[in-house]
């Protein structure tokens, strides 16, 4: 029954453990609480919404983070504003603007530091972070539309596959 207790008793009772030296992470460590908890583990951000188990997940389990090294950042706002990697699941732009450079720098910088230290790889703190784009390009990029080659080139690392299911399906429909 005490075992009980204190198991409910600390539920709900994780909080943000990001320190405040860094406006910038602090509140991408908050926004990512508020909204990205229901579907993603950071234990930086006090969030369990990712499954414990694979065989009793949830369509709607994201990756845990804890384990999951996500690096650079423009991948993780590359994910932010495209509904993760897949696009099926995660709403597309689920924050936005500076909001979403926040999440992005503090996903980066605390994503992967719980991961199992594997013999010959990097860790994910031996990995650089990466910067933002500036705004200046950020704006000319949402103003004009991406060339298929620079789309091709911005995610040819986290999802040559999909280019190779996207090509698949284009020579299927010329041959009919």
């Amino acid at each position: 029954m005490l075992v009980v207790a204190a198991l409910l008793s600390a539920c709900g009772t994780e909080k943000i453990s990001v320190p405040k030296t860094d406006p910038s992470v602090y509140a991408g460590a908050v926004i990512f609480s508020q909204r990205c908890a229901g579907c993603h583990t950071l234990s930086y951000a006090g969030t369990h919404g990712s499954a414990s188990n694979v065989r009793s997940r949830l369509i709607t389990n994201g990756p845990n983070f804890n384990v999951r090294c996500e690096r650079p950042i423009t991948r993780v706002l590359y994910a932010i504003e495209n509904g993760g990697f897949s696009g099926a699941i995660m709403p597309q732009n689920i924050v936005v603007g500076q909001d979403a450079q926040n999440v992005a720098k503090f996903v980066a910088t605390y994503a992967g530091r719980q991961a199992a230290k594997t013999p010959g790889a990097l860790s994910c703190e031996q990995i650089p972070i990466g910067s933002l784009p500036s705004a200046a390009a950020a704006a000319a990029a949402a103003a004009s539309p991406p060339s298929a080659s620079a789309t091709t080139s911005t995610t040819s690392s986290s999802s040559s596959s999909a280019a190779n299911q996207t090509a698949k399906k284009l020579a299927a429909k010329k041959k009919s």
